[in-house]
């Protein structure tokens, strides 16, 4: 069935994701380049130049495997996919460089203007920029685009696209499916924000990159007044101390300070939450993940991000919006984003209506061996992930390229205020060296918690016991906590049941089916009553239940796929998340304090 969601059905071609796309680096410079474009799939070439005819319109950011793209084919690892458009810059919008920015390419492409290679990237999930203002000359040039994407036949990073979908593994797409922009910057100019809450010394540090070797203004502000504001050298880190009574952020409470940098002519704007997440002990003695120093617990769900009109991209950042706002409503303190990294705009929400994050990393690797990632959630065989054959990471180059994403990614989203928790592997798909891959999570940034092998092959690393349960029951064992990492249920439930009229195919994966509303609401509360509730007190820590939304043969949704029903009850929900998460001290604060506005 092709299924839409209200916002595809809404979307207006002249404006499609408009909406400035870096909401932690804001600059009065934004050329938005998303719309229509042309294209062409070519058989993949050595010799490869651009084609002289083109096979119709597409509809950027959304993959050409997309239905809102307006194309509908799959591109295959032998063929090529070419994008081109017209650029014309307004009159006056260069005031120096021009940058060209792609959040993101799935998963090879290079770039031309007027036919010149101006840059390339590798790697479908972060973004880039490269500097046209050479290349561009008078202002008018013909950008072209071509792409290559062999998805999950070689070891890239894929996440959880398979040529063959089916089951928990669901539609490749490939190409621009992020927003593509144009900004100017002048000469010397501020290149990234490195924005590090210091919640116990209410401090923030602040480090301005640049290429230029000037000094930048910082002022931070609370409700349009300042509360601090200092001078900094660029690219050298500065504490900047934020004054007495400084208001924490957390889900109750999503306060956010807002920052101006200034350096030369150059001017953005940013933010930052005074939060920090780490791990300690309840006053029982029992291992908890802490938020602002006292235990919290995560109530999750897992998000996979995808969109049955618009796979990786979502129709409108308003749909972005709405799955984070029906998660928190129903009582979630949570989201899992899991195997995907989505575009900046989303974490800014994520920040803004406060809920907490665990990032993902996307997975790569070989096809995977069913005794490796399947056999382990029915018995208890564990490998050591050094047997790189084993996990599908022979190959060399593959583990070199996931750590320079691991590293990339950290970077991008250091500045996320929601981001609690970086999870490296997920069911040892692609896992290899997870002990060390967590040394280096840590070293890179000491602030967040890891979840170094979420589900199985634990190998004894990061701050958590990270269990997968879904067809057998939950019991706490007090084993778990024998080494006092903090006990978390990262995957559990998963249990389906099919609206008619809203399912993807006539297929259906879950772990349990259902066949009513009122069969599934009652299956909800009783494994909650009979197995997860009872373990908080034993030292359970966090829940992350499976999932969001139903995702093409999944139907294992709170949400259906096209996001019009809630399947389950959401006082049933909102009723277990309460009981869940009735621990939890951090006070919600209407105002900010008086000194905070002086």
């Amino acid at each position: 069935m092709n299924l839409t969601t209200t916002e595809g059905d809404a979307l207006d071609e002249n404006a499609i994701l408009p909406e400035y796309p870096r909401p932690q680096l804001v600059r009065d410079s934004y050329l938005n380049l998303n719309g229509r474009w042309q294209y062409a799939i070519r058989a993949r070439a050595d010799d490869e130049t651009e084609p002289t005819e083109w096979d119709g319109p597409i509809l950027v950011p959304f993959s050409p495997e997309s239905a809102l793209s307006g194309v509908n084919r799959q591109l295959t690892p032998d063929q090529t996919l070419w994008y081109r458009r017209e650029l014309d810059l307004p009159a006056g919008f260069n005031v120096g460089r021009l940058l060209l920015h792609f959040g993101a390419v799935d998963s090879e492409c290079e770039v031309f203007l007027n036919g010149e290679s101006v840059g390339s990237h590798v790697g479908g999930y972060l973004p880039f920029s490269i500097d046209v203002t050479d290349a561009i000359g008078s202002g008018r040039a013909t950008l072209t685009v071509a792409v290559h994407d062999a998805s999950d036949t070689v070891p890239a990073s894929h996440g959880k696209q398979k040529l063959d979908r089916g089951g928990i593994w669901y539609t490749a797409q490939s190409g621009i499916w992020q927003t593509v922009w144009l900004e100017s910057v002048p000469d010397a100019h501020i290149e990234r924000l490195q924005l590090t809450p210091q919640l116990e010394a209410g401090a923030v540090e602040v480090t301005v990159n640049s290429e230029a070797d000037a000094q930048a203004t910082v002022v931070v502000t609370a409700d349009g007044q300042p509360v601090a504001e200092a001078t900094v050298q660029a690219n050298s880190p500065t504490r900047i101390a934020l004054g007495a009574n400084v208001r924490p952020w957390s889900p109750e409470d999503p306060f956010l300070y807002d920052v101006r940098v200034t350096l030369g002519t150059d001017e953005v704007t940013s933010y930052v939450g005074m939060r920090s997440f780490g791990t300690g002990t309840d006053a029982d003695g029992v291992p908890r993940l802490l938020l602002n120093g006292k235990p919290y617990f995560h109530a999750g769900v897992l998000d996979q991000g995808y969109w049955p009109d618009g796979l990786y991209t979502a129709p409108s950042d308003d749909a972005l919006i709405a799955d984070i706002r029906t998660m928190k409503d129903l009582g979630f303190t949570m989201l899992r984003k899991h195997i995907k990294i989505e575009p900046l705009r989303w974490y800014a929400h994520c920040d803004r209506i406060g809920i907490l994050v665990w990032q993902d990393m996307v997975n790569g690797g070989a096809p995977y061996r069913p005794a490796v990632i399947t056999l382990p959630a029915a018995t208890p065989v564990r490998f050591r992930d050094d047997r790189y054959d084993l996990f599908g990471r022979a190959d060399t180059a593959g583990r070199a390229e996931f750590r320079r994403e691991l590293r990339e990614t950290i970077e991008l989203l250091s500045n996320v205020v929601s981001i609690a928790m970086w999870v490296p592997f997920n069911e040892g798909w692609g896992q290899f060296d997870a002990q060390e891959i967590a040394d280096e999570v840590r070293a890179l940034d000491p602030t967040r918690t890891i979840d170094h092998a979420s589900g199985w092959h634990d190998q004894g690393a990061g701050d958590v016991k990270s269990l997968h349960v879904y067809i057998r029951p939950f019991r706490m064992r007090r084993s778990w906590r024998e080494d006092g990492r903090v006990v978390v249920l990262s995957e559990y439930g998963g249990y389906s049941y099919r609206e008619p009229g809203h399912a993807f195919s006539d297929k259906e994966f879950g772990y349990r089916r259902y066949r009513s509303h009122a069969e599934l609401d009652a299956a909800f509360e009783r494994l909650h009553d009979a197995e997860v509730i009872p373990a908080v007190g034993l030292g359970l820590a966090a829940t992350v239940y499976t999932q969001l939304s139903d995702v093409e043969d999944e139907l294992n949704g709170i949400l259906t796929y096209d996001r019009r029903i809630v399947k389950l009850t959401p006082d049933v929900v909102r009723r277990v998340n309460a009981r869940l998460t009735a621990g939890n001290t951090q006070t919600p604060r209407e105002d900010p304090p008086a000194d905070a506005r002086e």
